[in-house]
């Protein structure tokens, strides 16, 4: 049996080497997700259950998410990459929501902003369920870690 200690990420990395200036609202969503991601999360290749805990370097590259996992060593232990294309949309839709999200914040009421609030997390858990989906039999991941995931997903989609 593998120790739960064992299967989590214990090093995330986003390749921002595309990346723009991002608004504050998202570094601050960006810097949460990565310190709740570390703090807690339950993450494992399939085929590599008894080599973590885990590196995550993710990146998009030639439109597809990859999912570079390492060692605590940093030595490369997989490579898992999806097509982007199946992502897009709901970050897209995502992205909209959360900019009426952050309007709203201004000058909406508390019932408005709890209704649009109520519609991102929507969003947000169908575009996690996406990825658990996507990923499954190759990383397996708790319903947090995914959420998590799902946030770092959007940052990287963020492109000058």
């Amino acid at each position: 049996m593998v120790a739960k200690n064992n299967r989590r990420i214990v090093h995330v990395t986003l390749d921002e080497k595309t990346v723009v200036r991002r608004k504050p609202e998202v570094e601050h969503e960006r810097a949460v997700a990565i310190f709740d991601l570390l703090e807690e999360n339950e993450f494992c290749p399939c085929d590599h259950a008894d080599a973590g805990p885990f590196h995550l370097h993710l990146s998009i590259e030639d439109n597809r998410l990859v999912f570079d996992i390492r060692r605590e060593d940093d030595s490369l232990l997989e490579k898992v990459t999806l097509p982007v294309t199946g992502f897009r949309s709901i970050v897209k839709d995502y992205f909209l929501i959360c900019e009426s999200y952050y309007a709203a914040i201004k000058r909406s009421t508390p019932s408005q902003i709890e209704a649009i609030d109520m519609g991102r997390r929507g969003l947000h858990n169908e575009g996690s369920e996406m990825l658990r989906d996507r990923l499954a039999g190759k990383v397996e991941m708790d319903l947090q870690t995914a959420r998590r995931l799902f946030t770092l997903i959007c940052v990287l989609h963020i492109r000058g």
